[in-house]
C-alpha cells in the first residue's frame, strides 16, 4: 500500500513573440460641416431642444464641428429656422 508521488513537471507557456507597434495610418480626410446656434432654443417643441442638444449646442453663437453624415444632416434640417450652417 505505497502511495507513489509522482511530481509532474508542467511546461511553461511559451511566450509569444513582441509584436512590434504597427504605426497607425492618417484617418482620411472626412468631410466636417460647422454649426451655430444663433436662435435660442427655449420655448421651442421638446423634440427639436432635443435635437439641438444632439448636436452639441449649449448656448447661443455656439459653434461646433461635425462629421457629415446623412444622420446629422438631418438633425440640421429639422432645426435649420435655429443655425447657420457652414462647410
Amino acid at each position: 500500500m505505497a502511495e507513489e508521488n509522482k511530481v509532474v513537471k508542467k511546461a511553461a507557456p511559451k511566450k509569444a513573440p513582441a509584436k512590434k507597434p504597427v504605426a497607425k495610418k492618417a484617418a482620411a480626410k472626412k468631410n466636417t460641416v460647422s454649426v451655430t446656434l444663433v436662435k435660442s432654443f427655449h420655448h421651442r417643441l421638446p423634440t427639436h431642444r432635443a435635437t439641438v442638444t444632439g448636436l452639441g449646442l449649449k448656448r447661443i453663437n455656439h459653434t461646433v464641428v461635425l462629421v457629415d453624415t446623412p444622420e446629422v444632416r438631418g438633425m440640421i434640417n429639422k432645426v435649420s429656422y435655429l443655425l447657420k450652417v457652414e462647410g
